[in-house]
């Protein structure tokens, strides 16, 4: 329950250690019973175990020291299958690692499983997976949203410490909301698919899932950045995302009314309405904004990947 900050302090400073972290998670996702999870990592335990013994021998393992986490099983990982929820990829075990779980290892944390989601990532509720749907962690009788909705599943049920999705056409922003957690999606290219199955390669992008806004941004701040694996990825902003994930005073944030018009169920409008008096109490600028495009953007992205 800890922020990942302050969770991978404790393991630094060895008053936690990252194998009982583990195994707490191992434990929990052994007896969920919503299916969020395909398939857990044999080797958790042993990678948690080598952390401890870099922490009793005075190393400095990374910002994320045993931090606990769960990959959507489109991510390559070693050691593991990686199926994308399809049977076509039962039996696939990946030859490499994708680099946003390489740089996620590299940090120190620790991959404890690996998530459902709808089949190659195509579908919104997850229930178009091929090993079983997943049951929404607030009301079993919901669905969690998707395509990333084991890994919104798995964090809501406290199955891990934060979850990697990916995101084409809501598949991080609509478990998040249905499984009341933070889901990051940010700018295309600000981390590299490499290792990724591609849904429509020019508009993936990858972010994560978490409990806390300041949880991803610590996420984002170990994944984030140019990967020679991968073309598209750009070059991060200068400074540290922990900055955002604090004061609001000085930001401006657009309201799109193309978003809030007619159509738009009224305790819809209503939530975001109360959200941006919050955002003002906080010190934000909310201002409306017009994006006429928006129109466009439901069939322009249907083309593009279909076609990819």
């Amino acid at each position: 329950d800890l922020p990942i900050a302050e969770l991978a302090a404790e393991v630094q400073a060895g008053k936690l250690k990252a194998v009982d972290l583990a195994q707490a998670c191992l434990d929990a996702i052994a007896a969920d019973t919503h299916h969020a999870v395909l398939e857990v990592n044999a080797a958790a335990l042993d990678h948690a175990a080598e952390i401890d013994k870099r922490v009793a021998a005075g190393e400095t393992v990374g910002p994320l020291a045993g931090v606990p986490f769960i990959a959507k099983d489109n991510f390559l990982t070693s050691g593991t299958h990686t199926t994308a929820a399809s049977k076509i990829l039962e039996p696939f075990t990946a030859p490499y690692q994708s680099t946003a779980v390489e740089r996620l290892l590299a940090a120190g944390a620790v991959l404890v499983a690996k998530a459902n989601l709808d089949a190659f990532a195509h579908g919104s509720s997850t229930e178009n997976s091929d090993f079983g749907a997943t049951k929404n962690p607030v009301d079993p009788e919901r669905v969690p949203g998707g395509s990333s909705g084991g890994s919104a599943a798995a964090v809501a049920l406290g199955l891990c410490s934060f979850a990697l999705g990916t995101d084409t056409g809501g598949s991080i922003r609509l478990p998040a909301s249905y499984c009341g957690v933070v889901g990051l999606k940010p700018t295309y290219g600000l981390v590299s698919r490499s290792g990724v199955v591609a849904m429509g390669s020019s508009v993936d992008v990858i972010g994560p899932l978490t409990n806390r806004v300041a949880d991803a941004a610590a996420v984002l701040e170990v994944m984030a950045g140019p990967d020679k694996l991968d073309a598209t990825t750009i070059e991060r902003s200068k400074g540290s995302y922990a900055e955002y994930a604090g004061s609001l005073k000085g930001r401006t944030i657009g309201l799109i009314k193309e978003y809030l018009g007619e159509g738009v169920d009224p305790a819809v409008k209503q939530r975001i309405e109360a959200t941006a008096e919050q955002l003002r109490a906080g010190g934000a600028t909310v201002t409306e904004i017009s994006l006429p495009a928006v129109e466009l953007a439901l069939s322009a992205y249907y083309i593009i990947r279909s076609e990819e």
